[in-house]
C-alpha cells in the first residue's frame, strides 16, 4: 500500500507573496485600473497604511472584515491590509442585497464592513439583521455618509493612516485568509474558508503551465471576489512581477480598446463572454491588436469560437484546459504544450488524488461517467470547510473525500471529462446561484402560491428559469413579477424565462420533479425577458 508524500517545500502565505514581490519588483506597475496604474511598492504602502487604520477601528487577528467593492484599489489595498494583520477578508458579490446581503454579512460576524457608497444604502433595509455590525467604511468623498440608526459611518479614507511602519508578518501558511461564499444547494449559501497557502498554490499551479513572466500583462474584467481573479490573477501576476490589468465591468464594445490601451498580453474570460467578441462586428483596434494576445483563459469554449480567436485576433493559445471548484481549485489541469481531445478538462494536477465514483463511492470504469470526488496530496491546498457549518463540511467530505457534486469522466489517456452538475444549482454567466435563496424570495410574494428554480438550456449557456404556480384567484404577468424581482434579486439571478402553471410535477412522497422541468426546457407558455424587451439595470 502507498501513501501521498506530504511535501511542505513550497508553502507560503498572501502577505510573504506580496512582501518578496516589493523586494523584487518595487518600481514595476502592478495593477493598471483603465491608466490609474500602481507600482508593487505604492500597493504594499497603501496596504500597510490601511492596516495600520483597521488596528485603530478595534480589528483583531481573525476578525472578518466584509467588503461589498467593485473592482478598484481600494479593494486590493483591503484584501492585503487585512492579511497583514491577521484579519479575515469577506469579499461579498457585489450585486448582493436584501437577504442574501444579511445572510453573508451576519453569518461571517463582522463588526466592519467597507462599501461603495450607492452599495452602502442597501444596509437600510437589513441594519436590524446584522447586530454584529457597528462601521461601516465608504469609498468615495463626493457622496453624502449614509446615516443608519445604529451603525456608524466613515470615509474609507481616513483609515489609510499617515502610518508607513512595517507590520510583523505573524501568518502561517495553513491560516485562514479570506471567505468566499458559494452558492448553496439545500440552504443558504455557504462561506468557504480559504487558506493563505491555498491562495498561493493557484497562483503556483498557474505558473507551472502558463508561460507568464515579468513583462506579462494579464487582462481581467473578473470581479475581486471570486478565486479567479484574486488568485489566477493577482497572486500569479505578483509571483513574477507582472502587472494586471483590470477592467471593472465587461464590455465588448470597449474590449479591443483597452486590449490596446494596456498592451494585454493574457485575457481572462468566462462563457458567453469569449462568443460574444468573437462574434462581433469588425473592430479597428482589434486589427492593430493582431497577434498582441498570446493566450485567451477562461471556461471550456467550443471549437468553432476558439478557431474564430485564433484565425481573427492571432491568439496562439485558447481555451483552459482545467477543471475546479471554490473548494478546490485546479483539480484538473493541461500545460500550454500539451494538446488532448476535443473538449477536456485536462489531466488530474500532481497536488491531487482524484475519484470518478458511484452513489456508493465505487470507482466506476474508465469512460463511465461518476461523480467527481477529490483530495488533496498535500496540506492546505484545499479549502478547510465550511464556515459555521461542520455539519455541511463533514457531508461535502464524507469517507475523507471531497465529493465534488459534479459528473465527470476518464478516457483511457487520462483525459478528463466534465459532464453535468449532479447539485441541484446553477450556475450563469461566471455565478453560481443557489435555486434554494431564489425559490425562497419568491415565495415573499403574496401571490406566489410554489416555485421551482431550474436551469434550461438556452443559446450559448444554460440560463435560469422560475416555474411558478399562483395563489388561488390571483392574478399577475410574468413581466409584473420579473420588475419585483429586480429589487429582491442579484441582477445575474433574476430568471430568464418566466411559466406559470396549475401545478407543479411532483414524485409520490412530493418532492419537485426538477429533471423533468429541465427537460422539458421552455415551451409556448414561457415568457422570456430578453425577447420581450424588458431592460435590466445591473443596479
Amino acid at each position: 500500500m502507498s501513501f501521498p508524500v506530504w511535501s511542505s517545500d513550497v508553502r507560503e502565505t498572501v502577505t510573504e507573496v506580496l512582501a518578496r514581490a516589493v523586494a523584487r519588483y518595487p518600481d514595476n506597475i502592478f495593477l493598471d485600473f483603465q491608466g490609474e496604474t500602481y507600482t508593487y511598492a505604492d500597493v504594499d504602502r497603501r496596504s500597510t497604511r490601511l492596516a495600520h487604520g483597521l488596528l485603530s477601528r478595534g480589528v483583531k487577528r481573525g476578525d472578518r472584515v466584509c467588503s461589498l467593492l467593485d473592482s478598484n484599489i481600494d479593494s486590493i489595498s483591503l484584501w492585503f491590509a487585512a492579511n497583514k494583520i491577521g484579519a479575515v477578508h469577506v469579499p461579498v458579490n457585489t450585486a448582493y442585497k436584501g437577504g442574501f446581503l444579511s445572510h453573508q454579512f451576519d453569518d461571517a460576524g463582522a463588526q466592519l464592513l467597507v462599501m461603495e457608497p450607492d452599495y452602502a444604502l442597501r444596509l437600510t433595509d437589513i441594519e436590524e439583521d446584522l447586530p454584529q455590525a457597528n462601521r461601516v467604511l465608504v469609498r468615495g468623498e463626493d457622496e453624502a455618509l449614509p446615516l443608519f440608526k445604529r451603525i456608524e459611518t466613515e470615509r474609507l479614507s481616513a483609515a489609510y493612516e499617515e502610518n508607513d511602519a512595517p507590520i510583523p508578518d505573524e501568518n502561517k501558511p495553513g491560516d485562514l485568509c479570506m471567505l468566499i461564499f458559494t452558492g448553496g444547494t439545500t440552504g443558504p449559501s455557504k462561506g468557504c474558508m480559504i487558506s493563505h497557502n491555498y491562495c498561493c498554490n493557484v497562483g503556483r499551479q498557474i505558473l507551472k503551465r502558463e508561460a507568464r513572466n515579468e513583462k506579462t500583462v494579464n487582462w481581467t474584467p473578473l470581479p475581486f471576489f471570486h478565486m479567479n481573479a484574486l488568485g489566477g490573477s493577482i497572486l500569479s501576476s505578483a509571483m513574477v512581477g507582472a502587472r494586471v490589468a483590470v477592467f471593472p465591468r465587461f464590455s465588448v464594445s470597449r474590449f479591443w480598446d483597452d486590449i490596446e490601451r494596456s498592451g494585454a498580453t493574457i485575457v481572462n474570460l468566462l462563457g458567453s463572454m469569449l462568443t460574444f467578441i468573437a462574434n462581433a462586428p469588425e473592430n479597428e483596434a482589434a486589427k492593430r491588436c493582431f497577434g498582441q494576445i498570446f493566450a485567451v483563459r477562461g471556461s471550456p469554449f467550443p471549437p468553432d469560437i476558439q478557431r474564430k480567436w485564433r484565425e481573427r485576433f492571432g491568439v496562439t493559445i485558447t481555451g483552459s484546459h482545467n477543471y475546479g471548484l471554490t473548494e478546490a481549485a485546479r483539480v484538473t489541469t493541461l500545460a500550454d504544450h500539451e494538446e488532448g481531445p476535443v473538449g477536456n478538462a485536462g489531466k488530474i494536477n500532481e497536488d491531487f488524488d482524484v475519484r470518478i465514483v458511484d452513489d456508493e463511492d465505487n470507482e466506476v470504469p474508465v469512460g463511465q461517467p461518476g461523480e467527481i470526488i477529490i483530495r488533496p496530496r498535500h496540506p492546505d491546498i484545499m479549502f478547510m470547510g465550511y464556515w459555521n457549518r461542520p455539519e455541511d463540511t463533514l457531508k461535502i467530505m464524507r469517507n475523507m473525500w471531497l465529493h465534488s457534486g459534479d459528473i465527470g469522466r476518464m478516457d483511457e489517456n487520462g483525459f478528463m471529462f466534465f459532464v453535468d452538475r449532479k447539485k441541484d444549482y446553477l450556475r450563469r454567466r461566471g455565478e453560481n446561484i443557489s435555486s434554494q435563496e431564489l425559490e425562497a424570495t419568491f415565495k415573499k410574494h403574496k401571490l406566489v402560491k410554489d416555485v421551482a428554480v431550474h436551469a434550461v438550456l438556452a443559446e450559448t449557456e444554460d440560463e435560469v428559469k422560475a416555474t411558478i404556480t399562483l395563489q388561488d384567484g390571483a392574478s399577475i404577468t410574468e413581466e409584473e413579477l420579473c420588475e419585483w424581482c429586480v429589487d429582491k434579486m442579484p441582477y445575474f439571478a433574476v430568471p430568464r424565462f418566466f411559466e406559470f402553471r396549475e401545478d407543479l410535477p411532483r414524485n409520490p412522497v412530493g418532492r419537485v420533479l426538477k429533471y423533468q422541468l429541465r427537460d422539458e426546457g421552455c415551451t409556448a407558455a414561457t415568457w422570456d425577458r430578453e425577447k420581450s424587451g424588458f431592460e435590466l439595470k445591473k443596479r
